[in-house]
């Protein structure tokens, strides 16, 4: 049998912490950014986690 290989999309885009959640980034903070409010910009830059009835799919995808 062949070695499963992580999907490399996924490994790119999620990381674990250390209680086993997974972190994302936020979307649209890429391009188009005058017409956002600064405090907008500014929540988007940061880290949070992937919604509980995703992770199945994503721990899936990064084989864990």
């Amino acid at each position: 049998m062949p070695k499963v290989k992580t999907k490399s999309g996924a490994k790119k885009r999620f990381k674990l912490t250390g209680t086993g959640k997974i972190k994302r980034k936020h979307a649209f903070k890429s391009h188009i950014l005058t017409k956002k409010e600064t405090k907008q910009k500014r929540a988007l830059t940061k880290m949070t986690t992937v919604h509980k009835a995703d992770e199945p799919n994503i721990k899936s995808m990064l084989r864990i």
